[in-house]
Protein backbone atom coordinates (compact mmCIF):
# COMPACT_ATOMS: atom_id res chain seq x y z
CA UNK A 1 0.00 0.00 0.00
CA UNK A 2 1.34 3.20 -0.93
CA UNK A 3 1.42 6.84 1.01
CA UNK A 4 -1.51 8.86 1.29
CA UNK A 5 -0.66 11.79 -0.81
CA UNK A 6 -1.29 15.46 0.83
CA UNK A 7 -1.73 18.78 -0.03
CA UNK A 8 0.54 21.47 1.04
CA UNK A 9 -2.82 22.85 3.30
CA UNK A 10 -2.77 19.47 4.99
CA UNK A 11 1.09 18.91 5.20
CA UNK A 12 0.73 22.21 7.11
CA UNK A 13 -2.21 21.43 9.39
CA UNK A 14 -0.11 17.72 10.55
CA UNK A 15 0.89 18.07 14.35
CA UNK A 16 4.27 19.27 15.62
CA UNK A 17 6.69 16.55 14.71
CA UNK A 18 10.53 16.03 16.31
CA UNK A 19 11.45 13.98 13.33
CA UNK A 20 12.80 15.84 10.32
CA UNK A 21 10.13 15.89 7.61
CA UNK A 22 9.40 17.28 4.09
CA UNK A 23 6.66 17.17 1.57
CA UNK A 24 7.97 16.20 -1.81
CA UNK A 25 5.45 16.71 -4.68
CA UNK A 26 2.21 15.42 -1.92
CA UNK A 27 4.21 12.58 -0.12
CA UNK A 28 5.97 13.06 3.23
CA UNK A 29 9.51 11.98 3.58
CA UNK A 30 11.30 11.60 7.05
CA UNK A 31 15.01 11.08 8.04
CA UNK A 32 16.85 10.27 10.60
CA UNK A 33 17.65 12.97 13.59
CA UNK A 34 21.00 14.87 12.43
CA UNK A 35 23.98 14.13 14.33
CA UNK A 36 25.78 16.06 16.96
CA UNK A 37 28.57 16.99 14.63
CA UNK A 38 25.79 17.51 11.85
CA UNK A 39 23.95 19.95 14.36
CA UNK A 40 26.67 21.65 15.78
CA UNK A 41 28.46 22.63 12.83
CA UNK A 42 24.75 24.04 11.44
CA UNK A 43 25.03 26.17 15.10
CA UNK A 44 28.11 27.70 14.17
CA UNK A 45 27.03 28.55 10.94
CA UNK A 46 23.85 30.69 11.95
CA UNK A 47 25.81 32.09 15.04
CA UNK A 48 28.54 33.42 12.33
CA UNK A 49 25.43 34.32 10.10
CA UNK A 50 23.57 36.52 12.96
CA UNK A 51 26.30 37.92 14.35
CA UNK A 52 27.31 39.14 10.53
CA UNK A 53 23.41 39.88 10.31
CA UNK A 54 23.47 42.01 13.34
CA UNK A 55 26.33 43.80 11.95
CA UNK A 56 25.31 44.82 8.83
CA UNK A 57 21.12 44.59 8.88
CA UNK A 58 20.07 42.66 5.59
CA UNK A 59 18.16 40.59 6.58
CA UNK A 60 17.43 37.44 8.58
CA UNK A 61 18.84 33.62 9.04
CA UNK A 62 16.88 31.09 10.81
CA UNK A 63 17.64 27.25 11.36
CA UNK A 64 15.90 23.95 11.10
CA UNK A 65 13.12 23.19 11.23
CA UNK A 66 11.79 25.63 9.47
CA UNK A 67 9.14 24.80 6.43
CA UNK A 68 9.91 26.39 3.05
CA UNK A 69 6.99 26.50 0.95
CA UNK A 70 8.43 26.19 -2.46
CA UNK A 71 5.41 25.66 -4.17
CA UNK A 72 2.59 25.10 -2.17
CA UNK A 73 0.18 23.94 -5.56
CA UNK A 74 2.81 21.38 -5.98
CA UNK A 75 3.43 20.64 -2.72
CA UNK A 76 6.97 20.97 -2.28
CA UNK A 77 7.85 22.39 1.36
CA UNK A 78 11.46 21.55 2.32
CA UNK A 79 13.49 22.32 5.36
CA UNK A 80 17.17 23.30 4.53
CA UNK A 81 19.49 23.52 7.92
CA UNK A 82 19.88 27.32 7.24
CA UNK A 83 17.43 29.85 5.22
CA UNK A 84 18.77 33.63 4.47
CA UNK A 85 15.97 35.94 3.85
CA UNK A 86 16.97 40.03 3.03
CA UNK A 87 15.04 42.28 4.41
CA UNK A 88 13.13 43.37 1.44
CA UNK A 89 11.82 39.80 0.65
CA UNK A 90 10.79 40.01 4.12
CA UNK A 91 7.53 39.96 3.42
CA UNK A 92 7.65 35.91 2.05
CA UNK A 93 8.14 35.14 6.29
CA UNK A 94 5.08 34.72 8.23
CA UNK A 95 4.45 31.71 10.36
CA UNK A 96 6.50 29.66 7.82
CA UNK A 97 8.94 30.87 4.56
CA UNK A 98 6.33 31.26 1.66
CA UNK A 99 9.14 30.93 -1.31
CA UNK A 100 12.24 30.87 -2.04
CA UNK A 101 15.17 32.27 0.78
CA UNK A 102 17.83 34.44 -0.42
CA UNK A 103 20.70 31.59 0.84
CA UNK A 104 19.82 27.89 1.48
CA UNK A 105 22.78 26.06 3.50
CA UNK A 106 22.79 22.75 3.55
CA UNK A 107 25.37 20.76 6.05
CA UNK A 108 26.57 17.94 4.44
CA UNK A 109 25.95 14.40 6.14
CA UNK A 110 27.52 10.52 5.56
CA UNK A 111 23.29 10.29 6.57
CA UNK A 112 21.18 12.47 4.17
CA UNK A 113 18.50 14.15 5.77
CA UNK A 114 15.74 14.12 2.46
CA UNK A 115 16.24 13.70 -1.17
CA UNK A 116 19.47 13.51 -3.48
CA UNK A 117 20.82 16.57 -3.23
CA UNK A 118 21.02 17.06 -6.89
CA UNK A 119 16.86 17.13 -6.63
CA UNK A 120 17.44 19.85 -3.70
CA UNK A 121 19.64 21.95 -6.18
CA UNK A 122 17.68 21.59 -9.10
CA UNK A 123 14.25 22.61 -7.01
CA UNK A 124 16.19 25.51 -5.54
CA UNK A 125 17.17 26.69 -8.75
CA UNK A 126 13.50 26.37 -10.31
CA UNK A 127 12.39 28.14 -7.55
CA UNK A 128 14.29 30.97 -7.54
CA UNK A 129 16.76 30.74 -4.36
CA UNK A 130 19.67 32.56 -5.32
CA UNK A 131 22.70 30.40 -3.52
CA UNK A 132 22.86 27.37 -1.66
CA UNK A 133 25.99 27.22 0.28
CA UNK A 134 27.06 23.20 0.92
CA UNK A 135 29.15 22.72 3.95
CA UNK A 136 31.46 19.96 3.70
CA UNK A 137 32.35 19.96 7.41
CA UNK A 138 35.01 17.25 7.85
CA UNK A 139 37.36 19.03 5.04
CA UNK A 140 36.34 22.40 6.28
CA UNK A 141 35.15 23.04 3.13
CA UNK A 142 31.86 24.98 1.77
CA UNK A 143 30.74 25.21 -2.14
CA UNK A 144 28.53 28.13 -3.16
CA UNK A 145 26.30 27.23 -5.68
CA UNK A 146 24.16 30.08 -7.23
CA UNK A 147 21.86 29.76 -8.86
CA UNK A 148 20.19 32.21 -12.16
CA UNK A 149 17.20 31.13 -14.93
CA UNK A 150 16.25 28.26 -13.14
CA UNK A 151 19.75 25.90 -13.08
CA UNK A 152 22.66 26.50 -11.86
CA UNK A 153 24.66 29.28 -13.14
CA UNK A 154 28.81 28.81 -11.04
CA UNK A 155 29.95 26.68 -8.63
CA UNK A 156 32.84 27.70 -6.27
CA UNK A 157 34.51 25.64 -3.85
CA UNK A 158 35.75 27.24 -0.88
CA UNK A 159 38.97 25.73 1.23
CA UNK A 160 39.51 26.21 5.19
CA UNK A 161 41.10 29.37 5.03
CA UNK A 162 39.49 31.08 2.22
CA UNK A 163 37.27 33.88 2.96
CA UNK A 164 33.93 32.89 1.53
CA UNK A 165 32.47 35.17 -1.18
CA UNK A 166 29.02 35.18 -1.48
CA UNK A 167 26.97 37.74 -4.17
CA UNK A 168 24.12 37.51 -1.73
CA UNK A 169 26.04 38.60 1.24
CA UNK A 170 29.05 40.24 -0.16
CA UNK A 171 30.47 41.15 3.70
CA UNK A 172 30.52 37.96 5.34
CA UNK A 173 33.80 37.13 4.42
CA UNK A 174 34.58 34.70 7.54
CA UNK A 175 36.58 31.42 5.73
CA UNK A 176 35.04 27.89 6.65
CA UNK A 177 37.71 26.63 9.07
CA UNK A 178 37.12 29.88 10.89
CA UNK A 179 33.33 29.09 11.38
CA UNK A 180 33.76 25.35 12.25
CA UNK A 181 36.98 25.51 14.43
CA UNK A 182 34.83 24.89 16.92
CA UNK A 183 33.61 21.45 15.70
CA UNK A 184 36.95 20.17 15.26
CA UNK A 185 37.01 19.82 19.14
Amino acid sequence: MSAPRLRTDEYLRMPETLIPQELVYGLVREAAAPTPKHQQAVGEFFFHLRLHLIAHPTGRVWMSPIDVVLDGASDLVVQPDLVVVLHERLYLVTDRVWGAPDVAIEVMSPRPRIGTLDERLAWFAQYGVRECWLVHQPDQECEIVTFAGGGIAARRLFGPRQPLRSSVLPQFIKSPGEILAATAI
